[in-house]
């Protein structure tokens, strides 16, 4: 008889978590990510099918239940659903306006930084202003920290959420860690 096997993936940072002069670095809990790029005119039967109004403003997101829309350009929304039971790329399979959406759930990991210096810990190598004026809670943008790009997002006053490709994780981890200890 043949015994069915249970595998778990593993997180790429799971093994990761730190807090150093007060600012806490810690992988982000498992998600579903979708790459959505669309027309104009589609935003409202995509923005109905995700339950959120998608963002139409640079630096801009949007949430509700656990899902989050962010504004990456004109026409292009990183999607992030942290339920348990989310099914974006589902939800918008039945919309029938012209869009794009790709499950990149697997290709991309997030760092949660956070603590009074949180800002100051992301500038050390990334060029973003992330002063609460020019960055308020909400903001995000495709940008870089160090050698690598990301997506930034700010959740809180002294919370980021750092969104970046599986493979760079661990160098992501690593370079924030390192500038936690020069604040």
């Amino acid at each position: 008889m043949v015994e069915a096997i249970t595998v778990k993936r593993r997180g790429a940072l799971d093994h990761r978590l730190e807090t150093i002069n007060g600012v806490s670095l810690q992988p982000a809990k498992p998600a579903r990510r979708v790459s959505l790029r669309a027309e104009p005119d589609g935003l409202a039967p995509l923005s109905k099918a995700l339950g959120l109004d998608l963002p139409t403003k640079p630096k801009t997101s949007a949430l509700a239940d656990g899902r989050s829309a962010l504004w990456l350009g004109p026409d292009e929304w990183l999607v992030i659903d942290e339920s348990e039971d989310a099914e974006p790329l589902k939800d918008l399979a039945e919309v029938t306006v012209l869009h794009s959406a790709v499950d990149i759930s697997h290709r991309n990991v997030a760092i949660i930084v956070s603590g009074s210096k949180a800002a100051d810990v992301i500038n050390a190598g990334c060029p973003q202003d992330l002063g609460l004026q020019a960055f308020p809670v909400g903001a995000c943008s495709r940008t870089v920290l160090g050698k690598i790009e990301i997506v930034l997002l700010r959740t809180a006053p002294d919370t980021f959420r750092v969104e970046c490709w599986r493979s760079f994780a661990d160098y992501a981890f690593s370079y924030l860690s390192d500038a936690a200890r020069g604040v």
